[in-house]
C-alpha cells in the first residue's frame, strides 16, 4: 500500500513557475513508477509527466515538453514536477500517482497507476 500526498500548488501568473512535490508513505516507493495527471473543470484526466523506477526514463504530453520537469528523490520518497512558463491552459487539479509500469505505453494512461493522490490545485491567470 502506498499513499501519496501532494503540495506545492497555488496561484500564479502566467509565464510563472511552481514546483508541486509528492510525499509517498510506504517502503518500497523505489519500486513505482510515478506519473502526474491533471484534471480541469469538465475534462478528462490527462497526462502530464512521468518517471521510472529508477529515475531513468522521463515521459512528457507535448504539451508541457520543455517547460515541465519530473524528478524523483527516492531517499525522500518524494517526487516533483517542476513548472515553468505556466499558462492558463495549464490550470487544472494536479494528482501523482504511483504504479508498476511494465510497458511504455501504460505511462501515459491512468490504468497504468494504482495509487493516486488527493491532487493540488493550480491556477493560473492571464
Amino acid at each position: 500500500q502506498v499513499q501519496l500526498v501532494e503540495s506545492g500548488g497555488g496561484l500564479v501568473q502566467a509565464g510563472g513557475s511552481l514546483r508541486l512535490s509528492c510525499a509517498a508513505s510506504g517502503r518500497t516507493f523505489s519500486s513505482y513508477a510515478m506519473g502526474w495527471f491533471r484534471q480541469a473543470p469538465g475534462k478528462e484526466r490527462e497526462f502530464v509527466a512521468a518517471i521510472s523506477w529508477g529515475g531513468g526514463p522521463t515521459y512528457y504530453a507535448d504539451s508541457v515538453k520543455g517547460r515541465f520537469t519530473i524528478s524523483r528523490e527516492n531517499a525522500k520518497n518524494t517526487v516533483y514536477l517542476q513548472m515553468n512558463s505556466l499558462k492558463p491552459e495549464d490550470t487544472a487539479v494536479y494528482y501523482c500517482a504511483a504504479g508498476v509500469v511494465n510497458s511504455r505505453s501504460y505511462y501515459y494512461t491512468p490504468w497504468g497507476y494504482d495509487y493516486w493522490g488527493q491532487g493540488t490545485q493550480v491556477t493560473v491567470s492571464s
